[in-house]
This record gives C-alpha cells, structure tokens and sequence, in this order.
C-alpha cells in the first residue's frame, strides 16, 4: 500500500499560542506523531511510505528536520489563505496531496497534538478503512462519556431540551455516541481531488473507535497540563503508549 502521512501545524495559535511547539513531558509533540509513523515503517516494510510536514512556522520544520529517524519528511510551505483560524484542516490536507502530486492508496492525518496514540490505533483504522471501500474518509472517536439521546441538552425556544428528542430513561438505552478526537484520518485519494465544500461529516465517513482515555483537545494551558499529567498516568499502565514514548525520546 503507498500511504502518505500528513502532519499539520500552522505557526502560533489563537487558542494556545504556539501549542505546536510544545514539549510534554520532555519530548517535543510533533516527535510523538513521528514516532508513531517510525513504528509503522519498521512494522510494515510492504508498504510505500511518504511523510509531509505542511507548515508556515520555521521552528517547527527545525525540530523536525533535527531529528534523522523519519527521513525525507517533505516540507510544503503552508499557503496564507490556508493560516487562518477558519481554514477546514481537511483543506490543508487537500493542498498538501495535491502539491506533492503523486498516487497514493491512502492520505493519513496525524495530528500533531495527540500524543495519546498507539501503533494499533493506526493500523485499526487503516483495517477499517481498506475492509470498506465505500467508505470517503475514516475517522478515530472515542465512546462518548454523555449521550446527544439522553443527557446532553441544548436550548430550545424558552428551554433546555434533550438534544436528540427520545423517550430513553436510561443511558443504556441510547444508541451508542462517539466523540471525534481528531487524532487520525483516512482519506481516500479520489475524495480529496474533489472540491470539498461540506463538513467531512456530511460526506460517507466511517469510525475506527480508540480508547475512551484517549481524548483530549488542548486549546489551553489548562488542557496541556491535563494532557500531559494524563500522558504520565497512562505511559506507566499501557505498553502500547510506553513504546510510542520511548521510541519518541530517541528522536531528541
């Protein structure tokens, strides 16, 4: 299979500043995202591999280019008109597959700001995605710790109200609710020729389900300091995350 690994990160951040740069718990976050993809290599020598950095910040192609594990990550300059806070990230994506104008089979996303991810995260989506080829795109989530069905409300006129309309009294009975963590996507090639003018929602998306303990969006200091107490937590009790650690640290 001839994959193409993306990573995305502009340079500063309106909710964060700089969130990109980040180090947690020693270790520079985007070498976490390189270590996963490192893993893939070493476990999948059948498959063409293609890693690309898509940026405007200079210090972060630096850290990236310091590092001699993952070799070759192409750099493709992030366009002014994709830096903005709006910008659909599929759309950064998007431009990254077609300026490196090649074929792939696959166009993975690892997010830079997900450090919580293992190998067989990876490899489980990247199973689900080639077992459903109606499948546009293929995208991880969490079980959702609240139900849209039975107790998450919006406003509704006066009221607060259910968000899903239902007659369910207990949690139980809701269908099951995910929660996107934004940690992985799969894209197939052709859907991103295509002019995208919907959310990646509204087009034929399916799910490769992680760990609940596996969420966590840092938009803040707050989050980041959460995400990296959780980090050291999880490291000690899952082996999974502790390779993708220890394999992060050789980087340095």
């Amino acid at each position: 299979m001839k994959v193409l690994f993306t990573i995305c990160g502009r340079a500063g951040s309106k909710g964060f500043k700089n969130k990109n740069l980040k180090e947690m718990n020693g270790v520079p976050l985007v070498y976490y995202t390189l270590s996963v993809i490192q893993l893939y290599v070493d476990k999948h020598p059948e498959d063409d591999i293609t890693v690309a950095l898509n940026t405007d910040s200079q210090p972060l192609i630096d850290i990236v280019q310091m590092q001699r594990y993952v070799k070759d990550v192409q750099i493709v300059a992030r366009k002014p008109e994709l830096a903005g806070d709006k910008v659909a990230k599929v759309d950064v994506i998007r431009d990254t597959f077609c300026e490196l104008g090649a074929e792939y089979d696959v166009v993975v996303d690892l997010d830079i700001t997900s450090p919580l991810r293992r190998l067989m995260d990876v490899e489980s989506l990247l199973q689900e995605y080639s077992e459903n080829p109606q499948y546009e795109l293929v995208t991880s989530v969490v079980p959702a710790r609240r139900s849209p069905y039975f107790n998450m409300v919006e406003r509704k006129g006066d009221y607060y109200k259910k968000i899903c309309e239902s007659g369910f009294t207990t949690r139980q009975e809701a269908p099951a609710s995910y929660e996107l963590n934004a940690s992985i996507y799969a894209y197939r090639p052709e859907f991103l020729k295509e002019k995208i003018t919907d959310t990646i929602l509204d087009h034929r998306c399916g799910v490769s389900v992680m760990e609940d303990y596996l969420v966590l969006d840092i938009d803040s200091e707050e989050d980041f300091q959460m995400m990296e107490g959780l980090h050291r937590f999880y490291v000690e009790r899952d082996n999974d995350l502790k390779e993708v650690y220890e394999n992060a640290k050789r980087f340095l």
